[in-house]
């Protein structure tokens, strides 16, 4: 079926059935043990074929997205998206995501064979080299808010290393999921190899339990301690990408127009739905009422733009408990009951509150006056999570107080956009997470390590045990190799060749 044809019944089938996608069925309708089994058969096929082809299928398949964008982008989140944001936030990187790894994989995923550098002397006759294998079946446990780009970017790279992909999509993306897949099989992929589960939890819990090779996770921190306490059991390993409380760091001559226009970004980015988004802005003093004066502008540009979803409600209530212990409203209105809220400045707020700890996923920020830069880094550091940060300032002194900052990413006079690069890991700190995806090494972390060590010659007589006569021998070799001064490593070497050939005399004499 073709994908023009799928998505035409698609929108029929939602016209008829409460608005419910053929393409999202009820994991109950699904055999998930089938679905891995046909996709683990496939992988053992797909793992042997030469890593040019597996390239050349990914490379149809993005030749044929400038054909299919608007298939792909029109699903997600269409009553809270334009079509044009999907295109440049999902379609886009992923098309470049595609490219990248492309032309990277071949580099990244050759044998590395090791020559005699570095190699031990008493390791001397062995050659080794260490390849890159694939898992077998990795599972893909995709996110809600970036439901196309994040999941598919990581199924890309999971296919190109020689696995089999099972993907659950994040709730709203089962539908450009399948597109995606099909657009891929249309490329002459086996469509055993990419299975799409239903987006319900219990999807990924079946999965697990039926025995996967590895996991990618993006997902809330709670998702993640929940789906990590399944994998522990079965010493599954896995990558997660978990939720964020971002930092942003004005220095004291940071240009307050770039930051408000920044900020301003975050907002509305996706309705602040990113988990890169900015959260807690800390502001020397002396520029501190001057940038809360800009949002408070901001914010009443932005006042109409209300949301009500679970997560918004969420945040709302956390903004009320704020105001109750001394926050101060900069910009932004709640609405009653904390049924949603407008994008939200505050200020005033302490540490320990949960708007200043935990992760939220509406557009909500807090600005903290601080004393200087050290005085930011000692809050910041109160906050568990670390995804990214975002500093703005002069380049030299940014890059300074970056690396004293604990997160995953940072960008410097910029949010959240370089992030997208391809050629950049992804990854977080303490509860963000662990592991990284996309980039050269996200490519690897969909790939295991397998080292071959090839003996020649007839060196071999560690075999027999060690002889008491090789005392002096080790001892030699500890000073030739490790001594700190040339003269007792000099001649620690003279004393290892002398009774290397003497040894190697009684040994011929014993033949």
């Amino acid at each position: 079926m073709s994908t023009q044809t799928a998505t035409r019944e698609a929108s029929d089938f939602s016209q008829n059935n409460g608005g419910l996608p053929p393409t999202i069925p009820d994991v109950d309708s699904v055999d998930v043990p089938a679905e891995i089994a046909l996709a683990r058969q496939a992988q053992r096929a797909w793992w042997v074929r030469p890593l040019s082809e597996r390239i050349a299928i990914i490379r149809r398949f993005r030749h044929s997205l400038p054909a299919h964008a608007r298939e792909l982008a029109a699903p997600i989140h269409p009553q809270r998206r334009s079509l044009a944001e999907s295109l440049g936030a999902e379609v886009m990187p992923l098309a470049d995501a595609c490219k990248f790894v492309e032309r990277i994989a071949p580099a990244v995923l050759k044998p590395v064979r090791l020559g005699w550098r570095f190699r031990p002397v008493w390791l001397y006759g062995v050659r080794s080299e260490i390849r890159r294998e694939p898992f077998g079946v990795v599972l893909i446990i995709g996110p809600a808010n970036y439901p196309l780009f994040l999941t598919a970017s990581q199924a890309l790279q999971g296919l190109v290393a020689g696995n089999a992909v099972i993907v659950k999509p994040g709730a709203g993306g089962g539908e450009s999921m399948r597109i995606f897949a099909q657009l891929l099989v249309d490329a002459g992929l086996d469509p055993r190899l990419v299975r799409v589960l239903p987006e319900t939890p219990k999807a990924a819990q079946q999965a697990i339990a039926t025995g996967v090779d590895k996991v990618l996770l993006t997902g809330s921190a709670k998702t993640g301690a929940n789906v990590l306490s399944q994998l522990a059991p079965r010493l599954i390993p896995a990558a997660v990408e978990l939720s964020g409380c971002d930092a942003v760091f004005v220095r004291p001559e940071a240009d307050l127009d770039l930051v408000t226009r920044a900020l301003g970004f975050g907002l509305r980015l996706n309705q602040s739905e990113t988990c890169i988004a900015p959260r807690r802005v800390f502001v020397d003093r002396s520029r501190a009422p001057e940038l809360k004066q800009r949002l408070t502008a901001l914010g009443a540009e932005l006042q109409n733009q209300i949301m009500t979803t679970p997560a918004a409600k969420i945040a709302a209530v956390r903004v009320r408990d704020a105001l109750n212990h001394g926050a101060e409203l900069v910009a932004g209105r709640i609405l009653p009951d904390n049924q949603g809220l407008s994008p939200t400045v505050l200020a005033n707020t302490s540490p320990e509150l949960a708007i200043m700890r935990e992760d939220t996923f509406a557009p909500v920020m807090s600005v903290v006056e601080v004393a200087d830069v050290e005085d930011a880094l000692r809050l910041a550091a109160q906050c568990p999570y670390g995804l990214g940060a975002s500093i703005f300032g002069d380049s030299a002194r940014a890059l300074d107080l970056a690396q004293h900052v604990r997160s995953g990413s940072i960008t410097i006079n910029d949010v959240i956009a370089p992030t997208a690069d391809p050629r950049l890991p992804f990854g977080g700190r303490g509860h963000s997470g662990f592991g990284v995806t996309r980039g050269a090494e996200g490519l690897l972390e969909l790939t295991t390590v397998k080292v071959i060590s090839v003996r020649h010659g007839n060196l071999n007589w560690h075999l027999d045990g060690p002889d008491p006569a090789d005392g002096p021998l080790f001892e030699a070799y500890l000073k030739a190799a490790h001594s700190p001064h040339w003269t007792t490593r000099l001649a620690g070497w003279f004393s290892f060749f002398r009774l290397m050939i003497r040894k190697m005399r009684t040994a011929t004499k014993a033949e």
